[in-house]
């Protein structure tokens, strides 16, 4: 009997939380049960640099991959001189570091697919709210940052011939989208999980993944 094909999830915290229930890695694995097994590799905290280093480790024990999404950009994207600079990765080397890890991925499975997908918008407000530590009365992140690192995404994705959820963009076309996918200005809300694990059922059935 040939092995069940994997879809491995890798990214930063908003993988490694979507496996709690209702979150959009634990729908995919219930949606993907009876054919395709889901795999989390999620590194809460990582930006790409860190994403970089531990890509070797992160696949041991992925034997047969129909399909990748690299997740990251929420932490490089971090402001450099507020709280969260410790994570700040340039934007030149995000985009260095996206191309080296999708050159890793398909040097070894040449056949995977890999969909990238966006760093998703900031409520700055909302990370007001939510300070975890911050006492500067200012953002650690913003939107107009957040959507540099969003565009670079997709310029990567465009120049290697890959998917790309464009969640930075598709989140902002609803009418208050701050509040209802976004529950902290960063994490998702159950309808903001909702909505990714939609467009990520989307793009693996257009490009034939899956035929259900």
């Amino acid at each position: 009997m040939a092995p069940r094909s994997e879809v491995v999830l890798f990214g930063d915290s908003l993988t490694q939380g979507s496996f709690r229930d209702g979150r959009w890695g634990a729908a995919l694995s219930h949606y993907l049960s009876r054919s395709v097994d889901v795999l989390p590799r999620g590194y809460s905290g990582y930006n790409t640099r860190q994403a970089r280093a531990v890509i070797r480790r992160a696949v041991e024990g992925v034997t047969s991959p129909a399909a990748f999404t690299v997740f990251f950009g929420a932490n490089d994207a971090a402001l450099p001189h507020r709280s969260a600079a410790s994570v700040h990765v340039p934007l030149s080397e995000y985009v260095m570091n996206l191309r080296a890890i999708c050159a890793f991925i398909k040097s070894k499975w040449p056949w995977t697919l890999v969909i990238l997908i966006t760093p998703p918008p900031i409520d700055e407000e909302g990370r007001l709210q939510f300070p975890y530590g911050n006492r500067s009365g200012l953002p650690e992140r913003t939107n107009a940052a957040a959507g540099t690192y969003a565009r670079a995404c997709v310029f990567v994705a465009e120049e290697l011939g890959l998917p790309v959820i464009d969640i930075w963009t598709k989140m902002q076309q609803f009418s208050n989208w701050e509040k209802t996918f976004l529950w902290d200005g960063l994490h998702f809300t159950a309808l903001g999980n909702h909505l990714l694990f939609h467009e990520v059922i989307k793009t693996l059935r257009n490009y034939g993944v899956i035929d259900y």
